[in-house]
């Protein structure tokens, strides 16, 4: 496997991981039980899933009353599309084996 599939093999399932988190969270407020800390999603957002985290918050309607999500979400996906263009400008070049 190289890096690039396994680069988007991780990316892909970190979106998964964060679009399931906010429709679980949103199931569990509907039923008044244990809820996911909000640490947690922004975690998850974060280390990579913050697409899946943005279309969840929209897809199930959860959480878009929080100024700080509505705003920090897309914050760290514009911080991760930065990170990511300066690092396909960047003068080095990483080799793995």
């Amino acid at each position: 496997m190289d890096v690039i599939t396994l680069l988007i093999t991780y990316f892909a399932a970190m979106n998964l991981i964060g679009l399931f988190l906010m429709g679980l969270d949103k199931h569990k407020a509907k039923k008044h039980l244990w809820r996911i800390p909000e640490s947690t999603l922004f975690i998850t957002a974060i280390i990579g899933g913050s697409i899946g985290c943005i279309i969840g918050m929209y897809a199930f309607r959860h959480k878009t009353r929080r100024w700080y999500f509505v705003y920090g979400m897309p914050a760290i996906l514009v911080l991760q599309i930065a990170l990511f263009i300066a690092l396909l400008r960047a003068p080095f070049q990483i080799q793995i084996m």
